[in-house]
């Protein structure tokens, strides 16, 4: 996949670039995005070089993840660039399971960002990459992140025991999905619902 940037009203999405180095160590000394995220713990700035220079590039590259820096567009909408916000990432496992995930920046969080991210990509998937359901796991307890889902019309599902495996330990969590016709767009496939829906 050739590296693609997204832009909404306030937010500009692109692949993270090794000049974000510094913005994603700090932002990854946050214990929450430590405790709820797969990010290592303690976040060292090895770990940050690595992200940036290897595993975003590799992901891209391979198709397998596509992990988008998350910034503030200038207030008059010049192309210039304000900072780091979030983190989200697409994740395709399977043909049938591709995932998204994301992390806020403490200092943004209460502002719709993470949501505006999450409707932005979503639609990108879709209609671009052709997916037919976005799925979303978080920890329960993880109530910020299904506040985000919610928000962006994910439906959730239930509860998968020992969903994610976090820091060596299986833990359960919850499972929602998006499909395109959730905002109004045309499936690349066609869905038929189980009887009685």
């Amino acid at each position: 996949m050739e590296p693609t940037t997204l832009t909404t009203d306030r937010l500009v999405l692109r692949p993270f670039r090794p000049a974000d180095e510094e913005e994603v160590h700090a932002a990854a000394q946050d214990p929450d995005i430590q405790r709820w995220t797969q990010v290592p713990s303690p976040y060292e700035r090895t770990h940050a070089h690595a992200f940036v220079n290897e595993i975003v590039p590799t992901g891209w590259r391979e198709d397998t993840a596509y992990p988008f820096a998350v910034r503030l567009r200038a207030p008059d909408g010049a192309d210039a660039e304000g900072p780091l916000v979030a983190a989200i990432g697409v994740h395709l496992h399977t043909a049938e399971s591709t995932e998204v995930g994301y992390w806020a920046v403490k200092e943004h969080r209460g502002n719709g960002y993470m949501t505006e991210a999450v409707l932005a990509v979503a639609r990108w998937v879709f209609t671009e990459l052709g997916i037919v359901r976005l799925e979303w796991r978080a920890e329960v307890g993880n109530a910020g992140s299904r506040a985000v889902a919610e928000k962006a019309g994910f439906r959730v599902e239930g509860l998968l025991r020992a969903g994610i495996l976090q820091r060596g330990t299986a833990r359960d969590c919850w499972i929602g999905a998006l499909l395109p016709e959730d905002l109004d767009l045309t499936p690349s496939l066609p869905y038929l619902p189980a009887a009685g829906r």
